[in-house]
């Protein structure tokens, strides 16, 4: 049984209807209803006492949690200079307080094992001018999997997937940017935006596997092996 936190839209949609195919009963938490989960509870995933309550419903409805993919998270575009302390709360209230709330709660009802995937960013490693909150909250989150899979083990596995620009609802707002989003297609090794099946492909094979915890796995068509430098830049010109 698995559990998937922003399971209504994008990469959470994604995971919740390949996790349906390959046979395993699914539940969304989110705001926003799920079309494909077998079971979509509208809860805060940042709110403590709802995502207890989800929980638990999860556990009572379709029994004992085995997997959980702590999804949700927002963006945020706003420099240092002129973010507001409300912006930065509510990218980390989502991005990290939701996902410590989601891994205690998922760690407790496991109660025979499973494994954890989360879901963090490239950004998370990347400086990026504007993105200050989002990049940092990813951060976090990346280093809260690695204490989360020192802690948890040897019953359950946690990781992270690290995305880059992956056509999402979330990413659709980069298309006010001019030649944003063909510039990040260009600089992939594979050339193209990722799509929210790549992604949720990543999370279920960590899932999937036992003797890896504590990592983060890059999913991101080799966006983040471009090189501002790169010396065969000047000979393609």
């Amino acid at each position: 049984m698995a559990l998937v936190t922003g399971g209504a839209s994008g990469i959470g949609a994604a995971t919740v209807s390949l996790l349906g195919a390959m046979g395993a009963k699914v539940a969304s938490i989110d705001l926003q209803p799920s079309a494909e989960a077998d079971l979509s509870i509208p809860a805060d995933v940042a709110d403590e006492d709802q995502m207890a309550a989800a929980v638990r419903r999860v556990h009572d409805e379709l029994g004992l949690v085995k997997f959980a993919v702590l999804n949700a998270g927002i963006g945020s575009f706003s420099p240092i200079r002129s973010m507001s302390v409300d912006e930065w709360d509510r990218v980390h209230r989502v991005n990290v307080r939701a996902a410590l709330i989601g891994m205690r709660e998922c760690a407790e009802a496991m109660s025979d094992g499973g494994a954890i995937v989360a879901v963090t960013s490239i950004s998370a490693f990347t400086p990026e001018r504007g993105m200050a909150a989002y990049s940092t909250s990813k951060a976090a989150l990346a280093q809260l999997v690695r204490v989360a899979a020192r802690e948890l083990g040897p019953r359950i596995t946690v990781n992270a997937v690290a995305p880059g620009a992956t056509d999402t609802p979330l990413f659709s707002s980069t298309a006010q940017l001019p030649g944003y989003q063909e510039r990040a297609a260009a600089r992939s090794a594979l050339g193209r935006l990722g799509r929210p099946i790549d992604i949720a492909a990543a999370i279920v094979s960590l899932l999937s596997l036992d003797w890896v915890t504590g990592q983060v796995l890059v999913a991101d068509g080799g966006l983040s092996l471009y090189s501002p430098i790169d010396p065969v830049e000047a000979l393609e010109q």
